[in-house]
């Protein structure tokens, strides 16, 4: 406290005395009033003027407590006027620009909390945050998401919320020693999803981190769900085993036969039917790559369908001549019921029939001797029509059905190739179908049949 404020309460105290001097004088030599009451009243008026006084000295103390409780409460705007000229003045004038600068600093602080929340809430990978005591500090919805936790997570360990000694052990090193570390995790659910976490330490501040063995300030794991990928990779091998084995069976037995003939069987009885053999294998390896090809051309951006308006009824009486003949050295009759010669569809008629032909052909390949296939219709909607192909052939076992559009998948690789088959038509048929914007899907109990769906868009009459 300087002079000024000192020599303020000083001077008011004189004048209050010399006023209360002033008034026992008076009231004591000019009114003849007794002393005592004369020094009574004297002190009665100057004390109504000392609290006058007083209360004026202190409404700057309470403005300056109002304006102390708003920075320590609800941050209210309000600005609380001082009408004071000494130190009180400076003083809440100091304190009311704090109050503004610290409304500032929390508006700031709040407008990037909601950012970063944001940019979290939009990260399509899971991130986990934690503090330097290895605690939770966020998580953001992904993660949520992926791992379901059935409590708050929040000031829980990672270990609380994903079992793992790996993520727990990389998380401690991000630590205590700022070591990143990459490593892939694999849910230990019915999910089977596989991540590849990414852990990095949280740098401190440059002055803490000047401080000689100074730890990191938390740690963040990224997980990034690469199940697809690993699923992608698992097919690509598949495809490329498959291939190569497909290719090497004729190759291997052209190469033999032609060998044979070569050295001396061409002029044997048996040539001819080494021939047959030969051409038999080539005209199978013909079908792979012209299969093969197909598929590329579907998947190519180039392809482009030529749709028109067919009525679906007509397109399977024609596909139906097609097959008619596969299907009678068999005994197997095709039946098409319920599908309403209203139905009108939109597609390319071409590549419909190649869908409806290996559709029927694997039917008839793998149907029983004397069976039969059924081929309905039903609209399912105003923009989709659903077809169904049932049969009662050999069916197909349930854990193979996910993977039987795959390429070169096979459920009984040996009958396949005894009947001809490139293993090549389903994964055909999903791609031509998808081409269209339709789905497809089968049904089947191992030993009762199969049934093939797939859906084509309607056309808006």
């Amino acid at each position: 406290m300087n002079i000024r404020f000192q020599w303020k309460w000083l001077l008011s105290f004189i004048l209050l005395f010399i006023f209360f001097l002033f008034i026992q004088g008076y009231l004591t030599y000019s009114l003849k009033k007794p002393f005592l009451f004369a020094s009574l009243l004297s002190l009665f008026i100057v004390f109504i003027i000392a609290f006058i006084l007083l209360k004026s000295f202190t409404q700057p103390l309470n403005d300056l407590m109002d304006i102390l409780k708003r920075l320590t409460g609800y941050p209210l705007k309000i600005e609380t006027p001082i009408d004071s000229k000494d130190e009180f003045r400076h003083l809440a004038k100091a304190i009311s620009e704090m109050d503004a600068q610290l409304r500032n600093k929390i508006e700031e602080i709040s407008k990037e909390k909601d950012y970063l929340q944001a940019i979290l809430k939009g990260i399509a990978e899971g991130v986990l945050v934690v503090d330097e005591k290895n605690h939770i500090i966020m998580i953001n919805d992904t993660l949520r998401t992926l791992f379901s936790p059935s409590t708050e997570v929040v000031d829980k360990t990672p270990l609380e919320l994903i079992r793992h000694a790996e993520l727990e052990g990389a998380i401690h090193k991000a630590i205590r020693e700022g070591k990143n570390s990459s490593f892939e995790l694999t849910l230990p659910t019915s999910l089977g999803k596989i991540f590849e976490v990414n852990v990095v330490g949280i740098l401190p501040p440059l002055e803490e981190e000047q401080k000689e063995g100074h730890g990191m300030r938390g740690a963040i794991a990224v997980f990034h769900d690469i199940s697809r990928l690993k699923e992608l990779e698992r097919v690509r091998q598949d495809f490329v085993a498959n291939v190569s084995h497909e290719l090497r069976t004729p190759l291997t037995t052209i190469k033999g036969y032609t060998e044979t003939l070569l050295d001396g069987a061409l002029r044997e009885e048996v040539a001819p039917q080494f021939l047959q053999v030969i051409q038999k294998h080539a005209d199978r390896l013909a079908k792979i790559v012209e299969d093969l090809l197909t598929l590329s051309k579907v998947e190519s951006k180039e392809f482009q369908l030529k749709k028109e308006k067919l009525h679906l009824s007509e397109l399977i009486d024609d596909v139906l001549d097609f097959v008619k003949e596969g299907a009678k050295k068999k005994k197997i009759s095709i039946d098409a019921v319920h599908i309403s010669s209203s139905f009108i569809i939109e597609g390319d008629r071409n590549i419909l029939e190649q869908i409806l032909i290996n559709l029927l052909d694997n039917a008839i390949k793998y149907g029983r001797e004397g069976g039969k296939i059924t081929l309905s219709a039903v609209q399912k909607n105003q923009s989709e029509i659903e077809v169904s192909m049932r049969d009662n052939g050999i069916g197909i076992p349930k854990e193979d059905l996910p993977r039987i559009f795959e390429r070169f998948y096979r459920v009984d690789k040996g009958r396949s190739q005894e009947l001809g088959g490139t293993g090549l038509g389903l994964s055909i048929v999903k791609h031509l179908v998808q081409a269209h914007g339709g789905r497809v899907w089968a049904e089947s109990r191992l030993g009762e049949g199969s049934t093939f769906y797939f859906t084509l868009p309607a056309s808006r009459k």
